[in-house]
């Protein structure tokens, strides 16, 4: 599954009361993230990605993610459980006008798909036992 979520932030939102975008997910582990700015985002509009409130990227707690013309992308192997699938993504810009979108988009699959074998499962087949 390839999940997208969108916003075009305004002055309305700050980095202290940001925009929030609920961002529902299946069960499963998040394989795949990007983070799309347009051009004309100037690095002047940032995005968060919280499980909770945790912070989960960037990883490093207080930073955001920006950019300009630019795609943040990144491989991840990140755990959702079911009934505990929920992202947010906190938005805002300092941007004066001319706000620009940005999207968010998320691939998750099945941890089998991702894992088949397991470090045991593949011991057992190696060793035929």
């Amino acid at each position: 599954m390839f999940y997208a979520f969108s916003y075009t932030p305004d002055e309305d939102f700050t980095e202290e009361a940001p925009h929030v975008i609920q961002m529902p997910l299946t069960a499963g582990i998040i394989h795949q993230v990007d983070v799309l700015f347009q051009s004309g985002c100037s690095h002047e509009i940032f995005v968060q990605i919280f499980k909770g409130n945790h912070q989960v990227w960037p990883s490093n707690r207080g930073e955001k993610l920006r950019g300009d013309a630019t795609v943040i992308s990144f491989r991840e192997f990140y755990q959702l459980d079911p009934g505990d699938t929920r992202l947010t993504a906190h938005v805002w810009s300092t941007l004066g006008s001319a706000w620009k979108e940005v999207i968010i988009q998320i691939g998750v699959l099945p941890k089998a798909v991702l894992q088949p074998l397991s470090f045991d499962a593949l011991l057992k087949a190696a060793t035929g036992q």
